[in-house]
């Protein structure tokens, strides 16, 4: 007969998985659109955990929607076709050429990467962007930009038959102008639309920070919206975090139940969120 003596750490998940049970319980049936981004997804380790977290997530019940980034493979590209970029306000102009390889990258190197990454661990990914289905209409963000857009009508009905076929929609952020143009859209923007559109349980934020942080530099674990235009109005929200809190306010408007900003850096974010008490980043809600 073959004996095995529990450990501590095996008897530490089991607990873990039981103290999982309500909130999993909590978001069966539920959508959450996860934007994704930063260095995790260049780093083919942290892709493939980022990857086997939404499918678990479909797996208990959840229905996850993806959007993505890919700046800095957009960047890559630029320079290696040499194609020079102009800015106004710090902020880059996206003109026809540039506008082509946008699209060229996100919707095919780097969606069909998160794609792959998701089918590798047994999902049922399938890419798609804005442009797809009328899933997104855009409006000209400020003409000195160029091909810049903000969305305007958000169709989800895609994303609808998508969740009732179990598949896991990967959404790379363009889409299409009232004329046909194509439109580069900021992640964060495009996540935040899609999200209110679908009047999601959750949007999650993936960054590179961990989270909205207070004057005294700690990471705040919840806020209401009023708190984070105290806090913007105050200096206390600054840079780059001021157009992910807006985003979480217009979603939050939109219809949107809660937004969290958490560190997409830390190992199974998305779960540690979800699935735990202690969550893993800033919740903001009314």
């Amino acid at each position: 007969m073959k004996t095995q003596n529990m450990n501590r750490d095996w008897i530490a998940t089991a607990r873990t998985l039981s103290q999982a049970l309500p909130y999993l319980q909590r978001y069966t049936g539920a959508t959450v659109v996860i934007k994704f981004g930063g260095n995790a997804m260049g780093d083919d380790e942290e892709m493939a955990s980022f990857a086997r977290d939404i499918v678990l997530m479909r797996q208990v019940g959840v229905k996850p929607v993806v959007v993505h980034g890919g700046g800095p493979m957009i960047n890559a590209m630029l320079d290696k076709l040499e194609i020079k970029s102009e800015f106004v306000n710090g902020k880059r102009v996206t003109d026809a050429a540039t506008v082509e390889v946008v699209e060229m990258v996100l919707s095919g190197r780097v969606n069909k990467r998160i794609v792959q990454a998701i089918n590798a661990e047994g999902g049922k990914a399938v890419g798609l962007s804005g442009k797809d289905a009328k899933l997104v209409t855009c409006d000209q963000t400020n003409p000195d930009l160029g091909f810049v857009g903000t969305p305007s009508d958000v169709d989800v009905s895609v994303l609808h038959d998508l969740a009732a076929a179990e598949a896991i929609p990967v959404i790379a952020p363009l889409g299409a102008g009232r004329k046909g143009e194509t439109f580069n859209i900021n992640g964060d923007t495009m996540a935040g639309a899609i999200a209110a559109a679908l009047k999601a349980d959750r949007l999650l934020l993936l960054t590179d920070v961990e989270g909205v942080k207070g004057a005294d530099g700690e990471v705040l674990t919840e806020l209401t919206p009023d708190q984070i235009r105290d806090m913007t109005a105050s200096g206390v929200i600054a840079g780059g975090m001021i157009p992910k809190t807006e985003t979480a306010l217009n979603a939050i408007e939109g219809g949107v139940r809660a937004v969290v900003i958490l560190d997409g850096r830390a190992p199974n974010a998305c779960l540690l969120e979800l699935y735990t008490d202690h969550g893993a980043g800033s919740l903001i809600r009314a």
